[in-house]
């Protein structure tokens, strides 16, 4: 096994100084960055097996690798390749992005790694100073966009960074936000029709939430689309009037996907602002909500709100993947998406507008009596809905029966894979807060509660897109699951998510738990494949933090000693058959 910190070839040599003093030494470039490629546009529309165009690889959202050399036969004997320590604590979130030969990962603390992926060399490393009064509520990031010759990163103090991907020196950098009023970046840009997109978090601080998107070579706003919309704007007749739609919520953390044919991108939005929804009467859209955007102008083509009035912070920023599903004969053109609200929606996308297909519940779900069957509109039991002074028990927890990390897609299986929690509930009572720029804004008093009986809580569930049944299901009997998914061509489906510290790979097709292999820390980063010389790699972040933190040391308030504290420090895993 080896280990890598600093490669000798970025260390200048001492020099003895004379009366005269030695130039300053020349460092050669590595190899690997001379001969690095820049990603075209047309290189773009048809990715190699190591070039990934978003953080799960294709626009579609899928998470699939096409690689096939490592099988249920082999992948015991995966074995570490090369491991690099971030030097940093906190949620390690990203997918490592791969580029001829080389991994570009951004890690918590505002620092941009380019590794030798063929060795774990560090070739350059981009750490961005932020200001001491920063105010970031969750302290990490998802991944890059690599386009042309740069690297594009959604710093946290709300900066959108463009990079030299062979330097890491920066090229430009564009103020997207105010942080100070709330708004910062943990997101992944998305790179697709010619632009650079990016959405701030900052729902819980009274921000108003929105998708910009910038030039890729000057970083100059092309256009800038709110999810609350402003009186007179399309949707604004949903909210009450006043100015509550400038604090109204609605933020866009998690990267988009996009479809090529119809230069839309569909991105997923958050809560509403404050947490409680009598405190905005109304639908309050887009919050809660997959907007369908023109990728050109920024109009806002089409939406899908999940719920309504939105009193559970239940973000549902997770993007739906694009797949084509079949029902009664027919293929629709799909958008599915595994909500935080614990139902799965099919759902279809057109040139404009998203149609409902079918929904149900992928977890145990006690506010929704049902759907309904035509619009998809959620009908709310009040029961279970908390209010200003009212308080209210339901179930999935505020964390959503999947929270962000992303599902994966196999067209081998025609299944996808989520990473939930089951059996995790919450007791939430509203009450009035006011607001101030960059304080929380939630007006809330909340506690996670277990379903009585519960015997597990972290789960990895199969489900056919075909006939929207679940396939099998495998249970974490002593851990949440935090784990986003990673399907191969080679008949697996990686991930981690655990508080065991494992990463795992099962059989795509039966389910069944076929390697495990125990890390530094727990594992809540986003899986790669990649091959270079004719040998396939997997790699993740490991490094535990941020929400799976939390929801540990309440499930340990719950059941103590059962949910101990998981130790951190983030570090890079690259596996190979061996």
């Amino acid at each position: 096994m080896k280990r890598f910190l600093v490669p000798a070839c970025l260390v200048a040599p001492v020099l003895l100084m004379s009366q005269t003093p030695a130039a300053a030494p020349v460092i050669p470039m590595p190899a690997v960055l001379q001969n690095y490629t820049a990603v075209t546009a047309a290189r773009l529309g048809k990715p190699e097996d190591s070039n990934w165009l978003s953080i799960r690889r294709t626009w579609d959202g899928w998470g699939y690798s096409p690689l096939t050399q490592i099988t249920p036969d082999n992948v015991k004997q995966l074995k570490p390749a090369w491991i690099f320590s971030t030097g940093v604590n906190s949620g390690h979130e990203a997918a490592p992005l791969i580029n001829d030969g080389v991994m570009f990962v951004p890690t918590p603390g505002a620092q941009v790694l380019a590794i030798d992926a063929r060795t774990g060399i560090l070739l350059w490393r981009y750490k961005r100073t932020l200001p001491e009064d920063i105010i970031l509520l969750h302290p990490t990031s998802r991944g890059v966009a690599i386009y042309g010759d740069k690297v594009y990163f959604a710093a946290p103090d709300a900066a959108l960074v463009a990079l030299d991907a062979r330097t890491g020196k920066e090229v430009w950098v564009t103020k997207v936000a105010e942080n100070q009023q709330g708004y910062y970046m943990s997101l992944a840009p998305l790179v697709a029709g010619g632009k650079i997109m990016v959405g701030t978090s900052g729902g819980e601080l009274g921000i108003r939430g929105f998708v910009a998107a910038f030039d890729p070579e000057t970083g100059k706003e092309q256009w800038r689309t709110y999810t609350v919309p402003a009186p007179g704007e399309p949707g604004s007749e949903t909210w009450p009037a006043g100015d509550q739609w400038k604090t109204g919520g609605g933020p866009v953390w998690v990267t988009g996907n996009y479809d090529a044919a119809t230069n839309i991108a569909y991105w997923g939005t958050g809560n509403g602002g404050p947490w409680m929804g009598d405190k905005r009467p109304g639908d309050n859209l887009y919050t809660a909500s997959t907007i369908a955007l023109d990728v050109a102008t920024g109009k806002i083509l089409g939406h899908h709100q999940y719920h309504p009035n939105d009193s559970w912070d239940w973000d549902e920023v997770s993007p739906p993947i694009l797949v084509d599903y079949q029902r009664n004969g027919k293929t629709i053109k799909g958008l599915i998406d595994f909500a935080r609200d614990g139902y799965v929606r099919f759902l279809e996308r057109t040139s404009a507008e998203i149609n409902f297909i079918e929904g149900k519940p992928f977890v145990t779900q006690n506010v929704f009596k049902g759907l309904d069957p035509k619009t998809g509109r959620a009908d709310i039991d009040p029961a279970h809905k908390p209010g200003t002074g009212k308080t209210a028990d339901f179930c999935p927890s505020l964390w959503g029966g999947k929270n962000w990390p992303p599902v994966a897609f196999s067209p081998q299986t025609r299944m996808v894979y989520v990473p939930a929690n089951e059996n995790l509930c919450q007791t939430e009572t509203g009450r009035p807060v006011e607001y101030s720029a960059g304080r929380s804004f939630t007006g809330v008093a909340s506690a996670m509660t277990v379903a009585p009986g519960a015997d597990h809580i972290g789960e990895v569930q199969a489900w056919n897109v075909d006939t929207g049944q679940r396939v099998w299901t495998h249970k974490y009997a002593g851990s949440e699951n935090w784990g986003p998914m990673l399907a191969t061509a080679g008949g697996l489906v990686f991930s981690g998510g655990t508080n065991d510290r494992l990463f795992h790979a099962f059989d795509a097709k039966t389910g069944e738990l076929v390697w495990t292999f125990p890390t530094n820390s727990g594992i809540i980063g986003q899986p790669a494949s990649f091959s270079i010389d004719g040998t396939q790699y997997i790699a993740v972040m490991s490094g535990w933090g941020v929400d799976s933190r939390s929801m540990q040391a309440r499930l340990n308030t719950l059941f103590p000693g059962k949910y101990p504290e998981v130790p951190e420090g983030g570090a890079i895993w690259v596996f190979a058959v061996k």
